[in-house]
């Protein structure tokens, strides 16, 4: 990864996640197909990109045994030959489900956002991916691993178009531009040297979301929300047109091998031909009803098929882009399509499920040019029902920070409500199907603590943030956090805690044994988690699994990398003093003093009732003690004397909007909860006679 002088404001943040994620965890953006390897390739909203292996459909090793469940897909279980379960994918044969066995090969893992649009290129061997990360990544594909970042793009990368007989990449996105990219100069790079020079062919006004080159490379076409299509001259990295018609967002283009003609879906539900040459619209086709967000045409440049968010797929015959064939329907909007055009011909579909499905096409002698309606008028697709699903995991939705700041409370697209541990960065119990609000009230506690992180569910996976500007506010007592062996007194720090936790394996990392230390390591975070710098926009500086920060080239990179607040708690354990909070103590309006003394005191926030009763009691009601200061007025440290008288509670009462406090309340709980306005707090004692 290229080295990046560290000069914007710096964040951390790591993804809350199982060590294997075999299963999409969110909507799948896009696909590639590998022909002499029969493998797929996926990327999708939840930042990894995943290989499958695509059976043969005639395939028929497995005999059916039982029905199962799995991420909502009702199938056959499968026994192979030794006996051995076969789960993994639904598949079907002779128009019945079964089971293959696991079709996950593996996964690449380095974008820290949605990936947006994949390419394979030269021959198989390596992939190019497109990212809302701003950035463009080189991956060898066979051993699936990235090779190196591109990070010449300043906001989301949206497109990706592959010209195959010249190995040129266009890379588009929400910056307006397009960069040419050398495939045999991309794989080249390393992560420590990826320094290259690239093309950019300008002009256009709004964000782009589409892109096609033909595969010479002598044309590129780019749709975006200015509602048209921008044609270019590669070679001479100059626009050559612009195709007018639409009226909303371009979001795909397909153009035929000699760069002549083309094919684009928009927003507006249709589909239009164009002629380059000409500079027009041969003809335009309505039959979605509403976005059209994909298409792929066959080998010949002879049908195109489209889908959208109305979750159907049509053919339709470029020589007759008048009517259009309905093929099947899908459960979700679809977002890209990856057509199969071989002697075993089909359709794989990608949608805003987790799940990736594959879909038999008939040949075009078999496809009806009748379309038939059932009885209530609705056409009657030609394929039923995939022959191959590979299911996708739930990914979380909701979310609710629970009062202590440091358990959460979500809710997936299953309905399943689990509680997870920021602190310790993995999940402590499911709840089921339980009402997350019922959860939420059984976990509540009356404790306030202020909000030192932010989550992210965009990539369906918790994602925690830590920010410099309110990670440190998090003080709390050794009880409150959930360590009562610890004494009592001691004051914790979850931010500090956390980041120890985050940065254990780092060489730099400060160690110590003091059980009081305000970060001791009470707990570590898995290392399998991801951890991510990147600036407050988003954009990533550095990832890397926490346990590989043990690692000679991570340990030098995040040395390069790591803000100057972060190297104060993990390098030095140097923390920021306590907050501190004004607050006045007077007589109770029972006792009927007329004239009563009015006290302001400055402790700490996280100081206890208790120690405030236990003062009152020594300082104000015990007039002859000697240790009462000249002014009246005690001082923190008075305050914060060892002393204790454990009954307390049978001397002195302390009372806040005539509500009696609890002893082991602190002041910033009584704050928060009961006092509830600006101001200095103020709290009303009386003895209790």
């Amino acid at each position: 990864m290229t080295a990046i002088p560290v000069k914007k404001k710096v964040q951390v943040s790591f993804v809350i996640r199982d060590e294997k994620e075999p299963m999409h965890r969110s909507g799948v953006n896009c696909l590639q197909y590998d022909a002499q390897t029969g493998r797929l390739f996926s990327g999708g909203s939840d930042t990894i990109i995943r290989i499958w292996k695509s059976p043969d459909r005639k395939d028929d090793s497995f005999r059916v045994v039982v029905n199962v469940l799995f991420s909502d897909i009702k199938y056959y279980a499968l026994i192979n030959n030794e006996g051995s379960f076969c789960g993994g994918s639904s598949y079907s044969v002779g128009g019945k489900t079964r089971v293959r066995r696991d079709l996950h090969l593996q996964s690449m893992e380095h974008h820290t956002d949605w990936v947006n649009d994949i390419v394979l290129c030269c021959g198989g061997r390596n992939l190019i991916s497109a990212s809302s990360d701003t950035t463009v990544k080189v991956w060898n594909a066979q051993k699936g691993f990235c090779m190196s970042t591109l990070r010449t793009h300043r906001d989301y990368v949206r497109a990706l178009a592959y010209a195959r007989d010249v190995e040129m990449v266009a890379s588009g996105g929400f910056d307006q531009l397009i960069y040419l990219w050398d495939i045999a100069t991309l794989t080249k790079l390393t992560a420590l040297n990826n320094t290259v020079t690239t093309s950019s062919l300008t002009g256009n006004k709004d964000s782009i979301y589409s892109l096609a080159t033909n595969p010479s490379g002598t044309v590129v076409i780019s749709g975006s929300t200015e509602k048209v299509l921008r044609v270019f001259d590669p070679r001479a990295c100059q626009k050559l047109m612009k195709l007018r018609g639409h009226t909303d967002n371009v979001k795909a283009v397909v153009v035929n091998r000699d760069g002549t003609q083309c094919i684009s879906a928009s927003s507006d539900g249709t589909i239009k031909l164009w002629s380059i040459g000409q500079q027009c619209c041969i003809s335009s086709l309505k039959c979605h009803s509403e976005s059209v967000w994909a298409l792929q045409v066959d080998s010949n440049f002879s049908c195109v098929y489209s889908g959208g968010r109305d979750k159907r797929i049509f053919r339709t015959a470029i020589n007759d882009f008048k009517t259009a064939q309905l093929m099947f329907i899908e459960d979700a909007p679809v977002q890209r399509l990856q057509l199969i055009d071989s002697e075993s011909r089909f359709i794989w579909t990608a949608t805003w499920n987790s799940s990736i499905k594959r879909w038999p096409l008939p040949s075009d002698a078999q496809i009806s040019v009748e379309i038939k309606s059932d009885q209530y008028g609705e056409t009657i697709p030609s394929i039923h029902e995939p022959d191959l699903t590979i299911p996708g995991a739930a990914s979380i939705r909701q979310h609710v920070v629970l009062n202590d700041k440091r358990h959460i409370v979500t809710k997936d697209t299953d309905d399943n409500v689990a509680m997870w541990d920021v602190l310790k960065g993995r999940k402590v119990c499911d709840h089921g199907k339980r009402p997350m609000e019922e959860v939420i009230k059984d976990h509540f506690k009356k404790v306030f603590v202020p909000s030192w992180f932010t989550v992210d569910l965009k990539s369906g996976m918790l994602q925690i943030t830590l920010d410099e500007s309110d990670f440190f506010s998090a003080w709390v007592s050794a009880k409150d956090a959930g360590f009562p062996n610890i004494q009592n007194d001691t004051k914790i720090n979850y931010g500090g805690m956390l980041l120890r936790a985050l940065f254990e394996h780092w060489s730099r990392s400060f160690s110590d044994v003091d059980e009081e230390s305000p970060t001791h390591r009470f707990n570590s975070v898995p290392g399998h988690t991801p951890l991510i710098l990147c600036e407050s926009t988003g954009r990533p500086i550095f990832r890397l699994m926490i346990r590989d920060a043990a690692h000679e080239t991570e340990s030098q990179m995040l040395s390069d990398f790591v803000p100057p607040w972060v190297l104060d708690v993990v390098e030095r354990n140097q923390l920021p003093k306590f907050n501190k909070m004004p607050f006045f103590l007077l007589p109770h309006l029972s006792l009927g003093i007329k004239t009563p003394k009015k006290d302001r005191l400055s402790a700490t926030e996280m100081l206890q009732v208790r120690k405030v009763m236990e003062h009152v009691y020594e300082k104000i009601l015990n007039v002859n003690d000697a240790s009462y200061s000249e002014n009246g007025i005690p001082s923190a440290a008075q305050m914060l004397s060892p002393s204790l008288q454990a009954n307390i509670e049978e001397r002195v009462e302390l009372y806040c909007q005539d509500q009696k406090l609890d002893p082991e309340m602190d002041l910033r709980t009584v704050k928060h909860f009961i006092w509830k306005q600006g101001g200095d707090l103020m709290l009303y004692y009386k003895p209790i006679r």
